[in-house]
């Protein structure tokens, strides 16, 4: 099976760079600012405070309400300040900072447990209390995944392995170095919602993860879990289009997988969920494509969440030239950051720097009415009706031709002639609409 969708565009894929050389595990840093807010939801409430003495894994942010997340410190040290620092999403937000003793001592708490033994209850309070998010981007806290209410049984889990952003190859290289941990954690997230089969979905310019996995699931006994190849098209990693490609379902407009009964996980999701679930450890660290033309050398870097980007960029190599744009994420869906002291979150899933040719449009212009971004537009919208809209700041009329239903994928700002910043129209629409309700 090659599953795909309607729409989408081709970007070039960009991921040699970073697939060249292995996995660089980068050593703690001094200081890490770890954000009490990283992950859909609400922010973490401190527990901790100034002075206090902290293992690696200790729990410095506790969830506050069912949609938030754990929050743990990310190296030994003591705790320096708790206040507003940078953050790469919100700009500025609530963050706790720890000084490191170089000691790198775990908490007491992190042990290897007998797996075997967890039912769908221990499973689902050992991912909350870890803190595992979504570690695609969205980073929404997986255990209220994995809480679907009764009304909404779920029978499949999809594991995304798509990786359609261009540049970014950590969910490829965690496939490929961590088989086992995918594959257990896959297992773990469909016992714990009681599903009966587990799609991972992954292009097929990844044709050894493909073939591994699907070694792994043979050799490994995993009845219930199938590896399928995808059409290598751009967003075929986005939910509801992975979700068609591999089972044919159609998420309703306006609601979520588990109204149709499947939940969705990333790859280095379910990797985090295994590593909770085996050792106790909460998510303090992440798997990061570094890589752009304004830098020495691109790797995939393991690094403790906190971690200024000034620091990665330093541990890779450092820079050869200022670069013109760094942009945390892929270059489709990635958030462009103005400064180097924002620090590695959740769901930083790269951190892209680029000179001025890899990025310069020229100047955008009038819509032409050509039909490109209707064309390819995934979710069936018509985009160039969407950005004259918001031009003319007819928000209503945005509303009516269901721009809420946007996932601001990029493609209609991709291929338009105009250069039109589709997208960016877009979201200014429904920030207004939203200021209005």
């Amino acid at each position: 099976m090659i599953g795909s969708f309607h729409g989408g565009v081709h970007p070039p894929d960009k991921k040699d760079k970073s697939l060249l050389n292995p996995i660089r595990k980068m050593n703690p840093p001094d200081r890490v600012i770890i954000p009490l807010i990283q992950h859909i939801g609400a922010p973490a409430a401190p527990c901790v405070k100034v002075g206090d003495s902290v293992c690696t894994g200790s729990l410095i942010g506790m969830p506050d309400g069912f949609i938030s997340s754990a929050v743990h410190a990310s190296i030994s040290g003591t705790v320096k300040r708790i206040d507003m620092f940078p953050h790469p999403v919100l700009g500025m937000a609530p963050a706790v900072m720890i000084e490191s003793d170089g000691k790198d001592t775990l908490d007491p708490s992190i042990h290897e447990v007998d797996v075997l033994s967890y039912t769908a209850e221990d499973i689902i309070a050992c991912v909350k209390a870890c803190g595992i998010v979504g570690l695609g981007g969205a980073a929404f806290p997986a255990h209220v995944k994995l809480s679907p209410p009764e009304t909404k049984p779920i029978d499949t889990i999809v594991i995304n392995g798509a990786e359609c952003e261009p540049y970014l190859t950590c969910d490829h290289m965690t496939m490929l170095f961590s088989p086992l941990k995918v594959l257990r954690g896959a297992a773990a997230v469909t016992k714990a919602v009681g599903a009966t089969r587990c799609i991972i979905g992954i292009e097929d310019n990844k044709m050894d993860a493909i073939e591994l996995l699907k070694s792994k699931v043979r050799s490994e006994g995993f009845t219930n879990i199938e590896v399928e190849a995808l059409h290598v098209k751009y967003p075929q990693g986005a939910e509801k289009q992975l979700i068609y490609a591999l089972t044919k379902r159609e998420v309703p407009a306006g609601g979520l997988p588990m109204d149709i009964g499947i939940v969705v996980h990333n790859v280095g999701t379910v990797a985090a969920i295994q590593d909770a679930l085996r050792y106790r450890k909460p998510l303090y660290e992440r798997l990061v494509t570094v890589v752009g033309t304004s830098l020495r050398a691109s790797y995939n870097m393991s690094v403790r969440i906190g971690t200024s980007f000034e620091d990665v960029i330093a541990a890779t190599g450092g820079l050869l030239s200022p670069p013109k744009k760094m942009i945390m994420g892929g270059p489709m869906m990635g958030i462009a950051q103005e400064r180097f002291d924002v620090p590695v979150i959740k769901g930083t899933s790269g951190i892209l720097l680029f000179n001025k040719v890899d990025f310069d449009l020229g100047k955008p212009g009038p819509c032409i009415r050509c039909g490109r971004c209707v064309d390819i537009c995934p979710m069936h919208l018509v985009p160039s009706a969407l950005s004259i809209f918001g031009e003319r700041e007819a928000y209503e009329d945005a509303d009516g031709y269901n721009v809420n239903d946007c996932m601001e994928c990029g493609a209609c700002t991709y291929v338009c002639p105009a250069k039109r910043p589709i997208v960016h129209i877009i979201k200014k629409i429904k920030h207004v609409l939203r200021q209005k309700k």
